[in-house]
């Protein structure tokens, strides 16, 4: 058997993808499972080894590009997949699979694509709560239960990977090493403040961590208010905009305890069985909960969250600002305890 995922278009996304692909290769021994991803989530996918190939998908979000989407459809139906996986909803994410004329197309109803998806499944919000369980319901038969339970992202990062990061990036491994991801892509209203993050930051140094701050080029100012902010006798170092991706998996790999907003590399943390404080303020752990028994929810729950949105509709975002530096720092601790 060989069959294609058309990945999703975030990182923590496609991190939350891959029970799936663990329950395919149970279902299917001998299993060739390919990838058509985004460029900027392939490194996640580099680093399951349920992956065998991953086929570049060159089209930037809102891109329906017709003519290029069937030249590449075309040159993926001589590669012989008997079944494409659908993940993404939208109509455009079912056209190539469609157009290079894989017999078995599954995936949900998603944006009326009936003609599209020929294996067709219907959500259940009810039954199926998580994202990870959505993904993997596609594993199953339409309107067959889904066994749970799911089976825990793990992605690789060897030693040998993590010395060539750090020798790449002129860094030594602290003993006692923190890492911070500041960042959201989403929004604002998911990134717990800045001052926040720095205030911990001296907590953390006064029992002897040093702070990195990972992300992405995007994350740098926020990194920069930080590191500002912070006390100066243990500046974190910022480190946002520095690592490619599969850098950054290696360095949180090498971490003692991360802290991340719910964001890609928080799934990244839980998936590399690293210990993890996720903040959650304008979403919902119930819908991307960090996969990780090493995780550990930090959520005030308040009447108006979560709310889904990008921006504090209210203008107050008590749900992170009021959301302590102590209680963060006392679940920190609390996770380092034998």
């Amino acid at each position: 058997m060989k069959a294609l995922i058309v990945a999703p278009s975030w990182i923590g996304d496609t991190v939350l993808a891959q029970p799936l692909c663990m329950r395919l290769h149970e279902r299917m021994p001998g299993l060739q499972l390919d990838a058509l991803a985004p460029r900027w989530v392939a490194p996640v996918l580099e680093r399951m080894p349920e992956i065998a190939q991953i086929v570049d998908s060159p089209f930037a979000h809102g891109d329906l590009s017709l003519r290029a989407r069937h030249r590449l459809a075309r040159k993926l139906a001589t590669s012989g997949y008997q079944r494409a996986y659908v993940l993404p909803n939208s109509l455009k994410s079912a056209l190539i699979p469609f157009l290079a004329d894989i017999p078995q197309r599954i995936g949900f109803v998603g944006e009326k694509r009936y003609g599209l998806i020929n294996h067709r499944h219907t959500l259940d919000k009810t039954l199926l709560p998580q994202m990870a369980e959505r993904f993997a319901q596609l594993a199953e038969a339409p309107g067959a239960a889904l066994p749970r339970p799911l089976p825990r992202p793990r992605l690789r990062s060897s030693a040998d990977g993590r010395a060539s990061t750090c020798a790449a990036l002129a860094l030594d491994l602290p003993e006692k090493l923190a890492v911070f991801c500041p960042g959201a892509e989403y929004g604002p209203a998911k990134r717990w403040p800045a001052r926040h993050f720095a205030l911990l930051a001296d907590l953390l140094g006064e029992t002897g961590h040093t702070v990195w701050l990972l992300g992405s080029e995007k994350d740098r100012p926020i990194a920069e208010e930080i590191v500002a902010l912070a006390g100066p006798a243990r500046l974190p170092l910022n480190l946002c905009g520095r690592t490619s991706l599969g850098q950054a998996i290696d360095l949180i790999a090498a971490a003692s305890l991360v802290v991340c907003n719910d964001s890609g590399l928080m799934h990244v943390a839980a998936a590399l069985d690293r210990r993890l404080i996720a903040l959650y303020g304008s979403s919902s752990p119930t819908f991307t909960p960090p996969l990780s028994e090493r995780a550990t929810i930090l959520s005030l729950r308040l009447a108006c969250s979560p709310c889904f949105q990008r921006r504090c509709p209210l203008g107050h975002l008590d749900c992170l600002n009021k959301l302590a530096p102590q209680q963060v720092l006392a679940a920190c601790l609390a996770e380092a305890a034998p």
